[in-house]
C-alpha cells in the first residue's frame, strides 16, 4: 500500500465571520431583477449564473495550485471535482477539464451535493485513486456559490440573516499522489480515511431544488448531534492506522498531541467539539481563522483550513529566530482532517503534517 500525499493546496458577531466572498453582485441583480422578487420561478437563471461561476472559480484555484505545486497540467492523470452549486449535463468536471486544457484521457470523478463534507470526501476519493494507480497525480478541485439559494430579505425570515452572514463562495484545489519525486515537496501524508452517516438525521441538513432555487434548512440541533457522535468517530479513525493503534506510552496518539483540521461549519460546532474532546482553544485556530476570513464556503473551507496550517508552518520556518510553540500545539505531526455534511455524514482522514515533521527535524 502506498502513502498518499497532498503536494499543494490553494484557496480562491454571531457567526464570527469578518469577511466573505460572493458571486452575487449589483450587476447580476440588475441583469436578473427577478432574483430579488419572492415567488418567481428563477431556477434557470440561477443555474446560468452558478454553472459559469463555479467553473471560473475552480479554474483559477486549480491553475494557482498547479503553479505552486511546480508540476505541469500534462502530468494530471485524474480529476476529482466537488460542487453542490450546479446542475447540468455534461457535469462541471468536464467543463473544468476543458477550461484547464487537460488531456481528453484524464479520468474524471464528480461529487455533487455533498455539501460541507465534500472537501474531505474529495480528498478521500483522490487518495483512493492515487493509491490504486501508481504514479498518478490527482487534481482535486472544489467550487461553490450561494447563488442558487439566494433569497431577498424578508421580515418573515429573520433567521435568513444568519445564513447570509455565515456562508460564502469560493474555490479550492489540491494535488494528491504517491511516491514524491525529488522536485515535489509534499505537505500532508494521508493515511486512513473513514466515512459514516448517522441514521435518522437526514432532515437536519435539508436542501431541496425548487423553481425558486434551493430551499435550505439547517436544524438548530446540528451542533449537539455532532458533539454527541464526534468522539467515537475520531476514535475509530485513529485506531484504523496500525502504527497509531500500536503506539504506547509517550508515543500514544492523544488529542492534545494531534493537530485538528476541522471544517468550520459554524462557531457553535467548533465550540461543541472543543468541549467534548477537551481540546485547548488553540487547537482549532486554523479552522476559526478560515471561518473568520472566508465564512463557511461549504466544500472549499477545509482547503482554506489546511492552507492556514501550511502558511503558519512556513512563517515559523522562515522566522529569523525560533518561535515558541503556538498555543494548542498546531505543529503536531499527526492529526485528523474532519468535516460534517448532509446525512448527517462524517468524513475524516488520519494524516501527518509533513511541514511540522520537517520543522521538528
Amino acid at each position: 500500500m502506498h502513502n498518499e500525499y497532498i503536494y499543494e493546496c490553494n484557496a480562491g458577531k454571531t457567526t464570527t465571520v469578518k469577511t466573505r466572498y460572493v458571486v452575487m453582485s449589483d450587476e447580476i441583480l440588475k441583469s436578473y431583477p427577478e432574483l430579488a422578487q419572492e415567488g418567481l420561478p428563477t431556477m434557470k437563471q440561477r443555474l446560468d449564473i452558478s454553472n459559469k461561476a463555479v467553473t471560473q472559480m475552480a479554474t483559477e484555484a486549480s491553475l494557482a495550485c498547479v503553479k505552486a505545486w511546480g508540476g505541469d497540467l500534462s502530468a494530471i492523470t485524474h480529476l476529482v471535482y466537488v460542487s453542490s452549486s450546479e446542475a447540468r449535463f455534461p457535469g462541471g468536471d468536464l467543463h473544468l477539464a476543458r477550461a484547464l486544457g487537460l488531456s481528453p484521457d484524464v479520468r474524471r470523478v464528480m461529487l455533487a451535493f455533498t455539501g460541507c463534507s465534500g472537501g474531505v470526501a474529495g480528498l478521500r476519493v483522490a487518495k483512493g485513486l492515487a493509491e490504486s494507480c501508481p504514479g498518478a497525480r490527482v487534481l482535486l478541485a472544489t467550487s461553490e456559490t450561494t447563488v442558487a439559494g439566494f433569497r431577498p430579505p424578508s421580515p418573515d425570515r429573520p433567521y435568513d440573516l444568519v445564513g447570509v452572514a455565515l456562508f460564502g463562495d469560493g474555490a479550492g484545489a489540491a494535488v494528491v499522489g504517491t511516491d514524491p519525486t525529488p522536485l515535489e515537496r509534499p505537505l500532508f501524508e494521508l493515511h486512513s480515511a473513514l466515512q459514516r452517516f448517522l441514521p435518522d438525521t437526514e432532515k437536519t441538513i435539508d436542501g431541496r431544488l425548487t423553481e425558486e432555487g434551493i430551499k435550505f434548512q439547517l436544524g438548530r440541533e446540528l451542533p449537539h448531534i455532532i458533539e454527541a457522535h464526534v468522539e467515537s468517530f475520531c476514535q475509530k479513525l485513529i485506531k484504523e492506522h496500525p502504527a497509531a493503534a500500536a503506539a504506547e506510552g509517550d508515543n500514544m496518539l492523544t488529542y492534545d498531541k494531534m493537530f485538528w483540521a476541522v471544517h468550520p461549519g459554524g462557531p457553535a460546532i467548533l465550540t461543541k467539539m472543543e468541549g467534548r474532546l477537551g481540546l485547548d482553544g488553540g487547537k482549532l485556530r486554523a479552522s476559526r481563522s478560515a471561518l473568520r476570513d472566508f465564512g463557511n464556503a461549504s466544500s472549499n473551507t477545509i482547503v482554506y483550513v489546511l492552507e492556514n496550517m501550511v502558511e503558519e508552518s512556513r512563517q515559523r520556518a522562515e522566522a529569523p529566530e525560533p518561535e515558541p510553540e503556538p498555543e494548542g500545539g498546531q505543529e503536531c505531526e499527526w492529526g485528523l482532517i474532519l468535516a460534517f455534511g448532509p446525512g448527517i455524514t462524517f468524513e475524516g482522514i488520519l494524516a501527518r503534517n509533513l511541514q511540522a515533521r520537517l520543522g521538528a527535524n
